[in-house]
């Protein structure tokens, strides 16, 4: 049997995050119905009888229905596909929801937070979806596979190994544990990193079909899957055309804000991707991030973050007989102070220091 296993859709989340670039949000939220419809396109020309849709397809508090019917509509274009949904922790299955009360294509199968088996020639599948924004109590240990001779699949939106509070809000369940369910397949959602390794092809975290952001880097899309006398093959089909990228630049050979500049301007870029610019090393002038950033015309870099220390040797000019060793004294004496911002005083250094030079 073969199929096609997504999550994390997430349509119309806002990206309020993502960059202060005007309409990159609108951009990104077209990248994300290309990226469904190159789904679409792939499952018509492969004939893939089932699709898995792991949760997060959409964002409940922002999706508009027009969205709703262009996911819809993609569902009709292929009638012949089995599409299994359960809802997630941003889509959750709500009284009044579109899951609810949205007239879906025939070919859709949506589950509750009740564990529902689907029995079908091939394979039972099992699901389990959120009814609200968070889902505490897990009930997948409950689990009991009736036919262990068929091929035996479940779908669900969970927190594997979920080691952090805020993760324990949303079906957290142990590797070990869900291995113990013994399922042929597990099509999980809610981590947006694929973990699909040689080692690990049967509980599977497809990773968001597109980037959400600068912690989502590295090639995004789909896992294709086949599974023939309960030999499982899988693999990864990218669908999101960018990626998002990180570069550093050490400044500490830079002297001035028009060299730093050139340097950024100067990078090489491969024109589809999104980059976010760090800057590290020793500083030796004032940055000031939002005005360089403004300043940038290579439009694919949509963010910029100083990490870089400051440069000067305090302890140097804290020795001489001036005004600027006076201040750098002080400010030492700040440093030390465990209940002041380093930060503040860092700052206020570098602007004392260029005051009195």
């Amino acid at each position: 049997m073969k199929f096609v296993h997504i999550a994390d859709m997430h349509f119309d989340t806002p990206f309020t995050l993502l960059s202060d670039r005007a309409n990159l949000g609108e951009v990104r939220r077209l990248d994300q119905r290309k990226a469904f419809k190159k789904m679409i396109e792939y499952i018509k020309e492969n004939e893939i009888p089932y699709l898995f849709i792991a949760g997060d397809l959409y964002d409940h508090e922002y999706v508009r229905q027009s969205t709703i019917e262009f996911i819809n509509d993609c569902f009709k274009q292929i009638p012949n596909t089995l599409i299994f949904i359960t809802p997630g922790n941003h889509d959750p299955y709500l009284k009044n929801s579109y899951y609810e009360k949205y007239n879906w294509s025939e070919n859709v199968k949506i589950f509750t937070s009740k564990i529902e088996k689907v029995e079908m020639k091939e394979f039972d599948l099992y699901g389990y979806g959120f009814e609200d924004f968070y889902l505490k109590e897990s009930k997948l240990e409950e689990i009991n596979i009736e036919n262990k001779e068929k091929l035996n699949i479940l779908i669900t939106h969970a927190s594997l190994d979920g080691g952090y509070d805020d993760q324990r809000d949303y079906n957290t369940i142990s590797s070990s544990k869900l291995k113990q369910l013994n399922f042929n397949y597990v099509a999980l959602g809610h981590i947006h990193k694929i973990n699909l390794t040689k080692e690990n092809t049967n509980i599977i975290y497809p990773g968001s079909p597109i980037s959400l952001g600068f912690d989502e880097l590295g090639e995004h899309g789909m896992i294709v899957g086949n599974i023939e006398n309960k030999k499982i093959e899988v693999e990864f089909v990218k669908l999101d055309e960018k990626e998002f990228k990180e570069i550093q630049i050490d400044i500490t050979n830079i002297n001035e804000p028009e060299e730093l500049l050139e340097k950024i301007e100067g990078l090489e870029l491969n024109e589809k991707d999104l980059y976010k610019i760090i800057l590290v090393g020793n500083r030796n002038f004032e940055i000031n991030t939002y005005k360089l950033y403004k300043q940038i015309e290579t439009r694919n870099i949509i963010k910029l973050k100083d990490k870089t220390k400051i440069g000067y040797d305090l302890n140097k000019i804290a020795n001489t007989t001036t005004l600027k060793g006076i201040f750098a004294s002080e400010m030492l004496n700040k440093l030390e102070d465990e209940n002041i911002d380093k930060e503040v005083i860092e700052k206020a250094i570098e602007i004392g220091i260029e005051a009195l030079s």
